[in-house]
């Protein structure tokens, strides 16, 4: 099992719930927990740093403001620095989000390992998680699985914004061009050809033509 595990939480008692819970279920010996993402960050630089790093995080994506100055604000700006600093640090995401499409980006754009939706059964399926995660697999709520698996799935605006730009007829080059132009990241065109691809897989399309007419046949677009 794990053996150090660091918790970025901003409710100290649902940090105090997460600590006792991973103690009492894997009896974990390092444990830490901070309520600012910088924190959360610094901490994870630091035990690098002394060949020492943690080897899960468990955070929240979203943070109450207030009168201490952040320059990472959010569960999500804290993972894509992690993904930066130390990119094979097992994440497993804690939250109240049940949004199903934003819940997919989460895993094939940050690499997440797992995702916990906070409610009743909240710390019992976060035990599940690190359970998954530890033996390298993934977990979803069953709440979100079950939207998954039941192509419930919701376009964002970023894919919304591709789509039209093919339906168009611009290329993944140009389509890229004009997000830089617009100041919208992500904007490579590897991203792109990786949204499209997603795209397909969960539509069941063959190309962008035969996507485009499923999308507009369901009423995305």
């Amino acid at each position: 099992m794990f053996k150090k595990v660091l918790i970025a939480e901003d409710f100290q008692d649902t940090n105090q719930g997460i600590v006792e819970t991973l103690r009492t279920e894997f009896n974990i010996p390092v444990i830490q927990e901070e309520f600012y993402c910088d924190k959360a960050f610094n901490r994870l630089k630091l035990a690098l740093a002394q060949n020492e790093p943690f080897e899960l995080l468990v955070t929240d994506l979203f943070f109450k403001k207030d009168h201490v100055d952040r320059k990472l604000t959010s569960g999500l700006e804290l993972i894509k620095a992690v993904r930066e600093l130390q990119p094979n640090l097992k994440v497993i995401v804690n939250s109240m989000e049940d949004n199903p499409a934003k819940v997919n980006t989460l895993f094939w754009e940050e690499k997440i390992n797992a995702y916990v939706c906070k409610g009743r059964h909240g710390l019992s399926e976060l035990v599940k998680a690190v359970q998954e995660v530890y033996h390298n697999r993934t977990f979803v709520s069953p709440q979100i699985s079950l939207n998954v698996s039941d192509n419930v799935f919701e376009l964002d605006e970023f894919d919304i914004l591709i789509l039209k730009d093919l339906a168009d007829g611009l290329t993944k080059k140009e389509i890229s061009e004009r997000l830089k132009q617009k100041n919208i990241t992500p904007n490579s065109e590897s991203t792109i050809d990786k949204r499209v691809s997603k795209l397909f897989d969960e539509f069941g399309a063959k190309n962008t033509n035969h996507l485009l007419a499923k999308l507009i046949r369901k009423d995305k677009i």
